[in-house]
């Protein structure tokens, strides 16, 4: 698996895992990018809202997005290396490539399967958490390679059900690989006329959950309208 999540990296079949790991970290493999001006690292998390209010299919999405709770509508894995990233949505789980330093939704959407949205921001689970720089290596490593190892699973339709590594939703795939290491992202969030819904994970939560940067765009909308 650390072949395709450094592709450029030749390793050694006599090289054991934690050796591999020590001569990476010493190389500082850990892949960023940067998005609208915000540095994003392997294991970081790209937070969008639904829609485009430019384009008729953006509009389509921005409705969908008003039935999930919060701002935070979608959720994405960047891991690199470049602009590569994975996520679950209508095809299942995928990975494509963003094409530049801007979030193009309309350049990505037929890769990504006709999704259009927006650009919120990037929330950072290990930010802040005081972990060692071996500690953070592994735990991005660890998290990249559990999203990559999902990759061809469909979409899981049953929100209820975050356990299941059958299939997965946007923001399912972000909290399972962090369970891997130990961190919940699942704050049991809720709509209150539906009870059992805190079993929801929603793109929110993360969002809500982690440390976390605004795009500039969005500064500007909260500028603009303090209520926000």
């Amino acid at each position: 698996m650390l072949e395709n999540l450094f592709p450029s990296f030749p390793l050694c079949n006599n090289c054991t895992l934690s050796a591999i790991s020590r001569i990476m970290n010493a190389m500082n493999m850990i892949h960023t990018f940067e998005i609208e001006g915000l540095v994003a690292q392997a294991g970081d998390v790209i937070c969008t809202t639904n829609g485009k209010p430019d384009i008729l299919p953006g509009e389509f999405w921005r409705l969908v997005g008003r039935l999930v709770p919060g701002d935070v509508d979608h959720v994405v894995m960047y891991i690199g290396p470049g602009g590569r990233c994975v996520e679950a949505g209508s095809r299942g789980v995928i990975t494509f490539e963003m094409p530049d330093s801007t979030w193009d939704t309309e350049r990505m959407a037929r890769e990504r399967g006709l999704l259009f949205d927006t650009f919120y921001g990037i929330a950072s689970p290990l930010d802040g958490q005081g972990y060692s720089e071996d500690e953070e290596f592994h735990i991005r490593t660890t998290v990249a390679e559990y999203c990559l190892a999902q990759v061809g699973k469909p979409y899981n339709l049953n929100f209820l059900n975050a356990e299941t590594e059958e299939s997965f939703y946007c923001s399912q795939l972000i909290y399972k690989a962090y369970q891997q290491v130990g961190i919940n992202l699942n704050t049991g969030l809720s709509i209150e006329q539906l009870p059992g819904t805190n079993n929801i994970v929603y793109p929110q939560e993360i969002w809500g959950e982690c440390m976390h940067r605004l795009s500039r765009s969005r500064k500007l909308v909260v500028a603009g309208n303090p209520s926000q």
